[in-house]
């Protein structure tokens, strides 16, 4: 079942660009609502079943904080997460005495961001286990305390084992192996195959599993040779072979984390060795952790996007994605790429193009993880189909803006209006076009940038009223748009070498 997430912000980049950005990462994970303040907000929560809220502290009609206060009348609270720019930042204090489980600052980081959700779907799933326990501690079975302990950080050794002696796992004094087994995604009797596991496993010694993720389960097992009899059990039971990932041999209960860290980083290893029935720590513990990530032909894939050359798009992302370099590198190289094709390729389109490109991010939005994907031609391939998209898609775009004349119509509106209180936020508002395109486009149009091309107006004005009329200095400043006498007179010397008065004095020969 999805959880309802609402993203209470009054910027709509700002909502649908962190719906992109968490879709892309967790594909279906979560259904969506969206509230421009919080008054829409409290509206949607009232209602009841959300389970996360994503909220930004300064909206109109109702802030931030003011909804955290009326949330707390609620009979059923969502876990919240302030976002909010470094100003903000005395409100926290607020935000936490209304129990805000997390608070994070504009502009959002992934990582963070992504961190943060982890952390909220381990305490969201612990509380379904644990049912009515507030704590969890006491939570029925093996199962649920082995679960506890390793999701956990913060509980301490002592902690630890007094839980796991209550489950009777003492065993784990002594030496022992974790395992971490997964079925290949899309099979469809996991249920059945995880029924006939726990029977099997009934018949063994010294084991302790539990589930953390679906279609995973978490063992560890006093006999490492559990695990291959079980694989060989389960033979035929799935659709395709399940994964097992095992974790170096370790001894105490205070090692158990350390050894099912080493199982779960073992497991992303199946993507390149999809066939491999196994895959040990041991064997992958030294592969080069020094491969130096392609951070410059990402971002030149980032630059050709649009720009009719697409085989150079896939000759670099073929040298980028080369399997025989992945393969030898550490799995975090190629986490590192995935992570850059998201920042530096597919939010930057976004950024760039608007709301507009979010359907096709979203149709190919397990691109946006390598744990989206079994095998690694399949994440490439999506990789490569995305580019083909945005590619055309934002050909496409540039074409149509260029035949419409749209920067022409804004250079004529700043021809008109330059006198005024103008900035390139008003100008792409006028000619409807997204705020990061516009700048590059006006700059690619003129030659010039934006603030360039305004203050170049400004200045020939200012130097036709200062040769034509006998108008006062402070009052050809506020004819030609400029917002102080100092200001006027600092750019027009930096421009022209003189002050306004010697360029008047050197055009009339008049002071």
């Amino acid at each position: 079942m999805k959880r309802k997430l609402v993203i209470a912000d009054d910027e709509t980049n700002i909502r649908h660009g962190l719906r992109a950005m968490i879709e892309r990462q967790y594909p279906g994970r979560y259904e969506f609502a969206f509230a421009e303040n919080g008054s829409e907000a409290l509206a949607l929560l009232s209602a009841g079943g959300v389970q996360l809220l994503l909220t930004d502290i300064r909206m109109p009609v109702m802030d931030g904080i003011e909804l955290l206060e009326r949330l707390q009348a609620l009979p059923e609270k969502p876990a919240v997460v302030i976002l909010s720019g470094y100003d903000d930042f005395p409100y926290a204090k607020a935000a936490i005495r209304y129990q805000a489980r997390e608070y994070l600052l504009k502009p959002i980081v992934r990582g963070e961001l992504f961190a943060v959700l982890e952390r909220l779907e381990e305490e969201l799933r612990q509380r379904e286990r644990q049912g009515s326990a507030a704590d969890g501690k006491r939570a029925a079975g093996e199962s649920d305390r082995l679960a506890y302990v390793l999701l956990r950080e913060s509980v301490g050794e002592r902690e630890v084992r007094e839980l796991l002696l209550e489950a009777g796992l003492d065993w784990m004094d002594g030496e022992y192996t974790v395992g971490l087994l997964k079925l290949p995604a899309g099979t469809s009797d996991a249920l059945a195959v995880s029924s006939r596991l726990e029977q099997w496993l009934a018949g063994q010694p010294q084991w302790a599993r539990c589930s953390i993720r679906e279609g995973e389960s978490i063992l560890a097992a006093r006999d490492s040779r559990l695990f291959s009899r079980m694989l060989e059990h389960l033979r035929g039971s799935a659709q395709g072979h399940p994964f097992l990932a095992l974790s170096s041999r370790v001894a105490g209960m205070g090692q158990l984390r350390l050894a099912y860290s080493q199982a779960r980083q073992a497991s992303k290893y199946f993507l390149l060795h999809p066939d491999a029935g196994t895959i040990e720590y041991d064997a992958v513990r030294s592969l080069d952790s020094g491969c130096p990530v392609p951070v410059e032909p990402i971002r030149k894939i980032s630059n050709l996007i649009g720009m009719g050359r697409l085989p150079e798009i896939k000759r670099l992302l073929k040298a980028t994605l080369d399997i025989r370099v992945v393969s030898r590198c550490e799995i975090g190289y190629l986490l590192a790429i995935s992570r850059l094709f998201n920042e530096e390729v597919f939010d930057r389109v976004f950024r760039t193009y608007g709301e507009e490109s979010v359907e096709i991010l979203k149709l190919y939005k397990k691109a946006g993880h390598i744990d989206n994907f079994d095998r690694f031609h399949d994440y490439y391939h999506h990789v490569e189909r995305l580019l083909e998209r945005l590619d055309e898609y934002v050909a496409r775009v540039r074409s149509a803006h260029a035949e419409r004349k749209d920067m022409q119509k804004a250079v004529d509106y700043l021809q008109e209006h330059y006198h005024e209180d103008v900035n390139m936020a008003v100008v792409s508002n006028h000619i409807s076009l997204n705020y990061t395109y516009f700048s590059e486009a006006f700059k690619e149009y003129t030659g010039e940038s934006f603030s360039a091309y305004l203050r170049k107006l400004r200045l020939a004005k200012a130097k036709e009223l200062l040769a034509g009329t006998d108008l006062k200095v402070y009052e050809i400043c506020s004819r030609a748009g400029f917002d102080s006498v100092k200001h006027f007179t600092r750019v027009f010397k930096e421009a022209e070498g003189i002050t306004p008065m010697e360029y008047r004095s050197k055009e009339t020969g008049l002071v």
